[in-house]
C-alpha cells in the first residue's frame, strides 16, 4: 500500500490508471473494516488481483499468506479465487528503482478455488495450490 501511495502523483496513477484498491497494512481500529473497498468492488462485478502475501517481500520468494484472502472468500462464497503463480517479477521493478525494466515473467494459472466453509481449510488449499504451481516451473537461480 505505502509503496503505491507514497506521493500524490503516484497515488493518482495507481488508483486512477492502474486501478489498485488500497488495503491498509496496519491493524484496523475497532469498527473499521479494511476489506470494505474489496467487498464493494466484488459486489460491482469487478475482478480483483490479490497478492495474499500482503507486501513486497524478497524477490522470487513466496512469503506466508495473510488471512484477509480467506475472510474475503468467506464473505463472497460464490466468487472464484484463481491461484496464479508468477516468477520473474522481482526483476521488473526492483526495490529502489523508479522505472520498470525489461524482463521475462513465467505465469502459471491454477484451478479456481471456492470458499470451503472454514478459513484454515481455505488457506491450506490456497497454499497447496500455489506450491503446486511453483513446482511446475524450472527457474534459473536468481541473479
Amino acid at each position: 500500500l505505502d509503496y503505491f501511495l507514497r506521493t500524490r502523483p503516484l497515488a493518482w496513477f495507481a488508483t486512477r490508471i492502474i486501478g489498485i484498491v488500497p488495503v491498509p497494512r496496519e491493524r484496523p481500529r475497532k469498527g473499521e473494516d479494511p476489506l470494505a473497498p474489496l467487498d464493494a468492488a466484488l459486489m460491482q462485478g469487478e475482478i480483483l488481483i490479490l497478492f495474499p502475501e500482503g507486501t513486497r517481500g524478497e524477490p522470487e520468494r513466496m512469503a506466508g499468506f495473510r488471512k484477509g484472502v480467506a475472510r474475503l472468500a468467506e464473505r463472497h462464497p460464490h466468487v472464484p479465487f484463481v491461484p496464479v503463480f508468477m516468477h520473474g517479477l522481482g526483476k521488473a521493478l526492483p526495490r529502489g528503482e523508479a522505472i520498470l525494466v525489461p524482463f521475462f515473467c513465467d505465469v502459471f494459472v491454477g484451478e479456481a478455488l471456492f470458499w470451503s466453509g472454514d478459513r484454515r481449510g481455505f488457506m491450506a488449499r490456497l497454499t497447496a495450490a500455489m506450491d503446486a504451481l511453483a513446482a511446475e516451473g524450472r527457474f534459473p537461480p536468481w541473479e
